[in-house]
């Protein structure tokens, strides 16, 4: 089995367990994404049931230093994406490893 998970798999999934044709169910996977990453985009949080929340925050801009040559640089501000996993999601994780 692969450490990751494909669209394609997701879409199959959607095919095994509703029951919608393979070419819908693709569509519905291509839908959800373009709905979460435009309500990123857009400064929203994306919050999903039992996975966790997405969202957006600015960074100031700040100095960096590079670890090998030790020369510092300006890192400029900018928005990153940030994903907070939900505690039920957590615990799950967690319970895993014992």
């Amino acid at each position: 089995m692969s450490n990751t998970v494909t669209r394609a798999e997701l879409a199959d999934a959607v095919y095994q367990q509703v029951g919608l044709s393979q070419q819908e169910s693709g569509a519905l996977v291509d839908l959800m994404f373009d709905l979460m990453a435009d309500a990123v985009v857009k400064g929203e949080e994306v919050k999903i049931t039992r996975l966790g929340t997405f969202q957006t925050r600015d960074k100031k801009a700040r100095v960096g230093r590079n670890p090998k040559t030790m020369v510092e640089a300006t890192i400029s501000a900018r928005r990153v994406l940030s994903f907070r996993p939900s505690l039920l999601l957590k615990k799950t994780i967690n319970d895993q490893d014992q």
